[in-house]
């Protein structure tokens, strides 16, 4: 299996307004949902895909474990809760959401529950979110680098997280953006606005066509139909190479995610 390239997130988004936005995606063809245990959402993501119609096997759907879950006895189990509030069997993708603070539940714990979740078959894949370097070597050492789908970081033009991306593709472990647009800041930038008007396309495809082109996936969030359908354009975007240079240039280290107690010590 692998990532599949653009997805539907839908962090801080609840109630009728993640129903809206899963249904509304689902309509204009995403068959990629990103959810997790923390966002509070899962049981309205399931409704939405319950009420879509879209056969489960056309559907791929990550799932996210938070810390109070990380322990090897509760992993399972609130990975179990989280297939009922979606109404599923399986999840495709799961993804262990922050590393313990200060390691109160080890690394090779929480890995080793959650290739036990794998072989269960609660999950077809699994894979890590907010690792730096040193814990995702930690995470290797576990449980091996080709079990290892994906680390799914805060990255976007204004922090594109080289180091940690290229240690991550040499252990062959695909890269998933979040917050991929910065929260919108990006959209502003001047050269992605004129990036756009040189393609007649949206800053918001330049940017999410920036990171597919390297190789990442994206799962960009959106409440407005439209935004839905024109997201999903991106995908037939293609930027040159001087293009790609230009956005290169806008890496400024900017972190918009950084919760403290939670972060690791970032690379």
């Amino acid at each position: 299996m692998s990532i599949p390239a653009l997805g539907l997130g839908t962090f801080r988004l609840k109630d009728q307004v993640v129903i809206d936005s899963v249904r509304n995606g689902l309509d204009a063809g995403y068959r990629v949902i990103d959810t997790a245990q923390i966002y509070g959402n899962e049981a309205e993501v399931g409704q939405a895909i319950a009420a879509s119609g879209v056969s489960r096997k056309d559907l791929f759907i990550t799932t996210k474990i938070w810390i109070d879950h990380l322990a090897h006895d509760r992993l399972i189990p609130s990975l179990q809760e989280s297939l009922h509030k979606l109404g599923t069997d399986h999840v495709d993708l799961t993804l262990i959401h922050w590393p313990s603070p200060n390691n109160a539940v080890p690394v090779s714990e929480f890995m080793g529950a959650l290739a036990e979740a794998k072989r269960q078959g609660l999950t077809r894949q699994i894979g890590v979110s907010n690792f730096n370097i040193a814990l995702l070597r930690e995470a290797i050492a576990a449980v091996g680098a080709s079990e290892i789908a994906t680390n799914q970081i805060e990255l976007h033009p204004y922090l594109q997280n080289r180091k940690l991306v290229e240690f991550a593709q040499s252990q062959g472990i695909h890269i998933t953006s979040y917050m991929t647009l910065a929260y919108g800041k990006a959209l502003q930038d001047p050269v992605i606005v004129q990036i756009a008007r040189n393609h007649q396309a949206t800053p918001a495809q330049v940017v999410l066509a920036w990171a597919m082109r390297l190789g990442y996936a994206v799962i960009p969030s959106s409440t407005k139909r439209e935004n839905l359908a024109s997201n999903l354009l991106a995908v037939g975007l293609t930027l040159s190479e001087a293009e790609m240079t230009q956005i290169a240039a806008l890496d400024r280290n900017e972190r918009l995610t950084d919760p403290d107690g939670l972060a690791p010590a970032w690379d």
